[in-house]
């Protein structure tokens, strides 16, 4: 056991750290690999794999994953923004590699070969982004003479643009999302506030006219009309479940779900366990993204860490909402994983560096010693201001 007392690093992360998150992070890997267990082995079977293929996989990346959010989670404030600051210029660097020796899949650019690895540089850009936005706005709260908005608006338009070009416009949706939440955190005027939702028309309307595929999908969503299989499939799914499930193994349309380990996990969950275990589901993501904007709200002595804090959870909030979205047919289709549950080595690791980040901003700190001045009155007595 750990004592109070003991003022060694674990020790005193362990009595700081927001043990609720903690447990919802390891709760949700922990039915990450349960789904696994339960939607990835047809899939393997059906591309000429071993059964377990992604399963052992998911395993595998889970263990680095662990320790990865956990080992973060012992940053301070500034090495957490030096180390923010890195990963995203790292990634930004390698979003911009992928657009000429990146690997090609359905007309996309967005993964990359490192020493033998496949990796999505934007999955790791997501969190940087998030952090050193909120510390520009943060320097801009403290000083206004410091063009902090302008800078974090400039580093937008760069994130956008590369997304752009892969193209990726689900991230680059979530992204525009994330840093508009943040921007009206920090005090967004109503001019920038038009001018920004203006442009998010123009760029929708941009979007649907220029590419295919997001018009395609766009339409097949209001009309019902073309290739919906997936979507299709997924409410069959979910309908076959019921509230309890047709039990653990005893699926049988995620045998037929293309993306049933990924994309369409949440399908995979209520086929076989029900609507008691999507409502447990959404109820992690919805505690976890509750829980941050709270503790943010309570910090108001620390601009950087309510901006940073809220926005990582909004990021976590929306991506896991654009993903149960689609899989009852709510939005759009869009490729997007479940975090911490739908399989992917990229996606693992940057949501525990994400999630790491949220550990560490939402530590308990000491509260700041106010200034003590003795004050003597006419009389001869003093009070303490």
């Amino acid at each position: 056991m750990l004592s109070r007392t003991d003022r060694s690093p674990v020790a005193t992360w362990w009595w700081t750290v927001d043990r609720w998150f903690l447990s919802a992070f390891l709760m949700l890997m922990g039915l990450g690999i349960v789904l696994s267990f339960a939607a990835s082995p047809a899939v393997a079977e059906r591309i000429g794999l071993e059964s377990f293929h992604f399963v052992t996989r998911q395993i595998v990346f889970m263990v680095p994953a662990v320790l990865v959010m956990i080992g973060i989670s012992f940053l301070d404030q500034r090495l957490l923004r030096r180390v923010a600051l890195l990963m995203l210029v790292g990634s930004l660097v390698l979003m911009v590699a992928t657009l000429f020796v990146g690997m090609e899949a359905k007309g996309a650019k967005r993964w990359i070969h490192i020493f033998g690895l496949s990796i999505q540089p934007s999955e790791y850009m997501k969190p940087a982004f998030v952090v050193v936005c909120a510390w520009l706005f943060a320097e801009h709260s403290r000083q206004p003479e410091i063009p902090g908005n302008l800078f974090a608006l400039i580093l937008l338009g760069l994130v956008v643009a590369l997304l752009v070009a892969q193209p990726d416009l689900g991230q680059t949706i979530l992204i525009l999302g994330t840093w508009g939440a943040m921007f009206f955190i920090a005090g967004m005027p109503w001019l920038w506030i038009a001018v920004l939702g203006g442009f998010g028309v123009v760029f929708g309307l941009a979007a649907y006219t220029i590419f295919p595929h997001v018009a395609g999908r766009i339409d097949r969503f209001l009309t019902g009309e073309g290739d919906t299989y997936q979507v299709d499939m997924s409410l069959e799914a979910l309908t076959r479940g019921g509230w309890l499930g047709q039990g653990p193994g005893e699926g049988s349309v995620k045998r037929i779900l293309p993306d049933s380990h990924t994309d369409f996990v949440f399908a995979v969950a209520g086929e076989e366990f029900g609507l008691i275990l999507c409502l447990l589901i959404m109820s992690i993501f919805a505690f976890v993204v509750l829980r941050g904007l709270a503790i943010a709200r309570r910090d108001d002595g620390d601009d950087f860490t309510r901006y940073a804090l809220s926005g990582l959870v909004m990021l976590f909030g929306f991506q896991s909402i654009i993903n149960m979205g689609v899989n009852v047919n709510l939005l759009p289709a869009k490729g997007m994983t479940l975090p911490f549950i739908s399989y992917g080595g990229s996606s693992l690791i940057a949501m525990a560096i994400s999630m790491g980040f949220v550990l560490a901003l939402s530590r308990k700190r000491p509260e700041r010693r106010r200034a003590v001045s003795l004050t003597t009155l006419p009389d001869g007595a003093t009070t303490v201001s």
